[in-house]
């Protein structure tokens, strides 16, 4: 007659088979969306890139006294503005350098957009004169279009 094969199958081989195919297809689908995904990640970051990555720097001049404004940028937005070969003599004759600075990089940082900072009542001259040299620094960092 017929000889009847039985087969075993043990509850664990089941449940590791189990997992390991569920671990194959979690994978392919995770390498799958990677890779789709950077092909639409790309092409968005370039286009709302606002400035090209790096350190951009600008004379400040005040009364014969050049300063250095360094403004440091990301793709995005400003990440640091700072002056960088300020001395005791200048801070001295100039003490709303400092607190100008302050002001505007406060503002900066919490996003508002260099056109909308406000400037303060006591120091609106050195502020604007900053303003307008950490403009000259954000022109030479805009991304600029292909036209």
């Amino acid at each position: 007659m017929s000889n009847p094969k039985i087969v075993v199958v043990q509850l664990k081989e089941i449940i590791y088979t189990v997992i390991f195919a569920a671990l194959g297809i979690l994978l392919i689908i995770l390498l799958v969306a990677m890779f789709l995904n950077k092909d639409r990640d790309s092409s968005l970051s370039k286009e709302e890139a606002l400035y090209i990555p790096g350190k951009y720097s600008a004379a400040l001049i005040l009364n014969n006294n050049a300063l250095n404004l360094e403004v440091v940028v990301d793709k995005n937005h400003i990440n640091s503005v700072e002056i960088v070969n300020i001395d005791e003599a200048t801070t001295t004759m100039y003490p709303l350098i400092q607190p100008s600075l302050e002001l505007i990089t406060k503002q900066l940082y919490d996003g508002v957009a260099i056109e909308d900072v406000k400037l303060s009542e006591n120091g609106q001259y050195t502020q604007t004169i900053m303003l307008d040299t950490i403009k000259i620094a954000l022109e030479k960092a805009k991304v600029k279009s292909p036209d």
